[in-house]
């Protein structure tokens, strides 16, 4: 067996007295078994994909990802955005009454102040500019 000479921080020489300590081992065998660990023959990144490749084509539970991420979005939308109507048509599931009627409070706050929807991106100011006009 051949000896090495290494330099490592006191914290870790700390950790690996506390490990052997814990193992009943010297610090020798401990760093022996560390380099042995690490130097071991990993699998190729090949093997992963074929270990891996097809595993959850039976699975039921999960449906198609893109749909997944669609439905995901459609949760997170608010009934003043620009794309309620879109978005509750093609998900009636993901809302109710309530985001119906706030939807509809919004449309009328809209028309109240000279705006459609769409106008949510105004510049500062731009309220008040649109009021004047009435």
């Amino acid at each position: 067996m051949t000896r090495i000479l290494a330099d490592l921080p006191e914290e870790e020489i700390e950790r690996l007295d506390l490990i052997a300590h814990e193992q009943g081992k010297s610090r020798a065998a401990v760093l022996r078994e560390a380099v042995s660990a690490y130097t071991a023959k990993p699998a190729s990144n090949k093997d992963w994909l074929e270990i891996g490749f097809g595993a959850w084509k039976d699975r039921t539970d999960i449906c198609d990802s893109v749909e997944w991420q669609r439905r995901e979005r459609a949760a997170n939308t608010r009934p003043w955005d620009n794309d309620y109507p879109v978005v509750r048509a093609e998900f009636p599931d993901l809302f109710d009454e309530e985001d119906d009627r706030e939807h509809e409070r919004h449309l009328a706050w809209l028309a109240e102040n000279g705006m459609k929807l769409g106008d949510g991106n105004l510049k500062p100011g731009a309220l008040g500019r649109k009021r004047a006009r009435k």
